[in-house]
């Protein structure tokens, strides 16, 4: 099964092109719902309680990703440590789930799945990859999108700065969808992308 990465900025549209590759029939490797997944299981609970204490945690008791997110996107080397320490207890859970879900996919006969993962590169998921799609939109664009998820510009940059330069993703990549215009834009990039893959 060939894996598709989909990368870019912070709130470019990451997810909405992995979904309109899903229109036409690729399956999609959700690492954000994985990541979910993962802060839910025994072992990582209690390694975060450990690390952070109960503050982080909710009414009902699973971890609060609100409270966890001002932990490790504090500004400085604060926040880059409790962000380490995050993504080395997560991120071989969400791999093990993804590679669950790939699996199943390829076992059903998927032909192709799109990987959307915030940190794709940050965690090395690019090595699994045959083809990596840059989804591009201007900052200000990007910024207006987080606002409207409830963000506040300081978590919009904290997260951009936790990630690498929009220079370094755009030159791993294999193709940039601009997804700056229209919705149609973006699919008619998509489409014509998928073409040259699926026969």
């Amino acid at each position: 099964m060939r894996i598709i990465g989909v990368i870019g900025g912070v709130a470019s549209g990451k997810s909405t092109v992995a979904r309109l590759f899903e229109r036409l029939g690729a399956g999609v490797l959700d690492a954000d719902r994985a990541g979910h997944e993962a802060l839910r299981l025994t072992q990582v609970e209690a390694a975060a309680k450990k690390r952070w204490g109960n503050e982080i945690f909710g009414p009902d008791g699973r971890i609060d990703r609100a409270k966890l997110a001002r932990r490790v996107f504090a500004p400085g080397t604060a926040g880059h440590k409790e962000r380490l320490y995050l993504e080395q207890l997560t991120h071989p859970e969400i791999a093990r789930l993804l590679h669950r879900q790939a699996d199943e996919m390829a076992a059903a006969g998927t032909a192709a799945a799109v990987l959307d993962a915030p940190l794709l590169c940050e965690a090395g998921w690019d090595d699994v990859c045959e083809n990596i799609v840059f989804v591009d939109a201007p900052r200000e664009v990007r910024l207006e999108r987080a606002l409207k998820r409830g963000w506040t510009t300081e978590d919009f940059t904290a997260r951009e700065n936790a990630q690498k330069s929009l220079q370094q993703k755009r030159k791993n990549a294999d193709v940039i969808i601009d997804n700056s215009a229209s919705p149609e834009l973006t699919q008619a990039q998509i489409e014509r992308f998928w073409a040259s893959l699926v026969p």
